[in-house]
């Protein structure tokens, strides 16, 4: 194997495809990535045995062939190679190394053979769907931030994604919750999606897909079966097994009937969270918002340290209420919204409340409260 790449083409893919590859393995073949080389690409992939990262990019080959090479150690050698430089790569079968060359630097890396790389993307994918890449952006960041990190609830690990029945059309619709709070955001289902299984994405996919999405207005190619996704954007492509589990029947803890209506300014509203929850300790974290009349007053109260106040007028015309929330969870959500305007329909001190954005329909947010 002998290959010669652009350095700035190299670190692009080597950045999406390093990213994979745990810090700490006990498997030795997992903590590199496997280069093969041919027609004038180079592959690289990495995987983790649950997700996978394929990536091909133009090269000069004088040698087909493949090999493994610890992954961050190349990531990091290439990193700090000067801009502009081309890189030579040649496997040199009697010391067993790949050798690095570019300019006056020269490395030697221990190499694993390829054949023990292990192959993630055996499989037959039923469903096959393209989308706009702005499309698939937007539901992951309306929703990730709500992903539960409790792993004894191993299946709200992930978004679930899955096609309803809209009013006019099918749509596209992704939901993520830990309990405490509950993100759906949805698009029209593209052709394709509309008999797609529900499947839970997991946290470190939704993660990696978030990054690789560069581009807005690139197409990206999604393929689904009953236990794997494989996303498609230019020239990468990520396999990735899903989470085998049941997403709970999340549309029992929407709530349809909650009659009292809050309208604020979603800026003036963060912005004043943000300021009261300073006092908040860091176990608490409880911002109370007493509501009559055109007139909302936040309060946090810690005993370690004292309080804090701040009054807002928004429009509220129901009977007056009571209701604590979590400050970081209440900022998270109103962080999500696009409009300048969040609408909060609340009923009562100890009911959860639905958030959504009044210029955006295609989104909303279920907040439980806490008692102060």
């Amino acid at each position: 194997m002998k290959v010669t790449v652009e350095r700035v083409n190299l670190l692009r893919s080597l950045t999406h495809v390093h990213r994979v590859v745990e810090r700490r393995n006990t498997i030795p073949i997992l903590a590199n990535v496997l280069l093969k080389v041919d027609d004038g690409q180079l592959k690289l992939k990495a995987t983790d045995l649950d997700l996978e990262v394929l990536e091909t990019v133009p090269a000069d080959v004088a040698a087909p062939g493949g090999t493994t090479v610890p992954a961050h150690m190349f990531y990091d050698i290439v990193r700090k190679l000067p801009d502009g430089s081309e890189i030579s790569l040649e496997l040199e079968g009697a010391s067993g190394t790949m050798v690095i060359r570019s300019g006056r630097s020269r490395f030697q890396l221990q190499v694993l053979p390829e054949t023990d790389f292990p192959d993630l993307t055996a499989g037959t994918f039923t469903h096959r769907f393209s989308l706009p890449a702005s499309g698939l952006k937007r539901l992951i960041d309306r929703t990730q931030f709500a992903i539960s990190t409790e792993e004894t609830r191993y299946y709200l690990n992930g978004i679930f994604l899955h096609a309803v029945d809209g009013e006019r059309e099918p749509r596209l619709r992704a939901v993520a919750t830990d309990g405490h709070r509950l993100a759906q955001a949805e698009l029209t289902a593209p052709n394709g999606a509309e008999a797609m299984p529900g499947i839970i994405i997991p946290r470190k996919t939704v993660s990696e897909l978030q990054k690789l999405v560069e581009e807005p207005d690139a197409t990206i190619g999604v393929e689904v079966s009953d236990s794997k996704i494989r996303v498609t954007i230019g020239a990468i492509v990520l396999t990735s097994k899903l989470i085998d589990g049941t997403f709970p029947d999340y549309g029992r803890v929407i709530p349809q009937g909650n009659d009292k209506i809050l309208e604020v300014d979603r800026d003036e509203f963060a912005s004043a969270v943000d300021r009261v929850s300073t006092i908040s300790s860091e176990r608490g974290r409880a911002v109370k918002l007493s509501l009559q009349d055109g007139r909302l007053v936040l309060t946090v109260t810690n005993p370690d340290s004292g309080s804090a106040t701040e009054e807002l007028s928004v429009d509220y015309g129901a009977d007056a209420l009571d209701i604590g929330f979590n400050s970081r969870y209440l900022l998270d959500i109103t962080g999500q919204l696009e409009g300048s305007t969040a609408i909060f329909r609340l009923a009562d001190p100890g009911s959860p409340t639905l958030i959504q954005d009044k210029s955006a329909a295609d989104a909303l947010y279920v907040l439980m409260p806490m008692r102060v």
